[in-house]
């Protein structure tokens, strides 16, 4: 007799997955597609993880610390809070669903801005909450008063913005807190390389939460770390609904050495930053159309000599880039971002190779 196939929820049978950039096969790629930090991490993460296995080599048959002190002790005393404001996660990712878990649900819809993080309403699908999208303007702000008024139980600002790569003052972010009537999520992945965070609302607003990754500006992708830093009765909630083991010995060690090596991160940064801005030059220079960034990339349009930027045109780009084995990423769906690539920003030989490519293009 040959058996039924078993059926999932309706709302997950209904769902689209999360697509994440390309991770390619074999070597020779110039990869700028996925905002992975070209450089490699701490030495102090690194040595951190070598300590932990020659010590405490033994230790990886047992459980790790179930709430991830020694990372939410370096998070906490960072930024400073009390660590029991601090809620670690494997990634951000990780967060973001904890979040979407408590916060959201059938007849409690999530918010985002539009164009915005593409995880959001895959999350949101999964705990079978409805999507609520406020747009960016043409010229890059939004409209507190529409957010404040979206119906949304909970909104996530990712601050700098990804894809667009801006970012948002204090100041409006505050005003947005004093105005959303629900939880507020800034997303701040890519704070790093920003000149200002919103770290201290959580102080002041009992509606905030501040979300951060390790991926990005301390280059621990592989690793998969990030936090919360939370006003206390949330910390509890998202504490009561995370896997108790939610991140493993190695990835809190070396998460908590990361944060503490204050001096490779702005070493770091710094170098990201003004290899971020040549590419922005000299890419104008070719007459493309590129965003202000403060992010670890750069949202462009490419322009070819007599032409104009266009979906085509970005098209085009994308892949003759991927012909000369240079990752880029297109966001295609959206008004803001059609005609653009999405290029990570890489060492400076990596974007030297890019610059070239980017020429023979752009001359035809």
């Amino acid at each position: 007799m040959k058996s039924l196939e078993p059926k999932a929820n309706p709302h997950i049978e209904a769902m689209q997955a999360y697509t994440p950039g390309e991770q390619p096969q074999g070597g020779g790629w110039v990869k700028l597609n996925t905002n992975e930090n070209p450089y490699s991490p701490s030495p102090k993460a690194v040595e951190a993880v070598r300590e932990a296995l020659a010590n405490e080599g033994s230790l990886l048959r047992l459980y790790p610390s179930p709430d991830s002190t020694p990372l939410r002790e370096a998070a906490a005393q960072l930024h400073g809070y009390a660590p029991a404001a601090i809620v670690a996660g494997n990634g951000s990712d990780d967060i973001l669903n904890l979040l979407i878990r408590s916060y959201a649900g059938p007849g409690r819809p999530i918010g985002m801005l539009d164009p915005s993080y593409s995880l959001y309403p895959v999350l949101a699908a999964a705990q079978g909450a409805a999507v609520v999208k406020v747009p960016v303007k043409a010229d890059y702000t939004f409209d507190v008063d529409a957010v404040a008024k979206c119906g949304a139980a909970i909104f996530f600002l990712t601050n700098p913005n990804a894809p667009l790569g801006i970012a948002f003052s204090v100041e409006q972010v505050i005003m947005l807190a004093k105005a959303f009537p629900g939880l507020l999520v800034v997303d701040e992945a890519y704070a790093a390389f920003a000149g200002h965070n919103c770290a201290d609302l959580p102080k002041q607003f009992s509606n905030v939460v501040v979300t951060r990754t390790l991926s990005k500006g301390h280059a621990l992708a592989g690793l998969r770390a990030g936090y919360a830093i939370c006003p206390l009765g949330v910390a509890d909630i998202l504490h009561r609904v995370r896997d108790s083991y939610n991140l493993d010995r190695l990835a809190q060690v070396a998460a908590a050495a990361a944060l503490q090596d204050a001096t490779w991160l702005r070493v770091t940064t710094a170098k990201i930053i003004s290899t971020r801005q040549r590419m922005v030059e000299a890419l104008r220079g070719l007459g493309w159309k590129v965003n202000d960034s403060s992010a670890n990339f750069v949202l462009a349009e490419p322009v070819a000599v007599g032409g104009a930027a266009s979906v085509a045109a970005a098209e085009s780009a994308f892949i003759f880039l991927r012909s000369q084995k240079i990752l880029v990423r297109r966001f295609p769906y959206h008004s803001l971002t059609e005609k653009a690539l999405r290029i990570s920003v890489g060492t400076d030989a990596e974007i030297d190779v890019l610059l070239g490519a980017a020429a023979v293009w752009t001359k035809g």
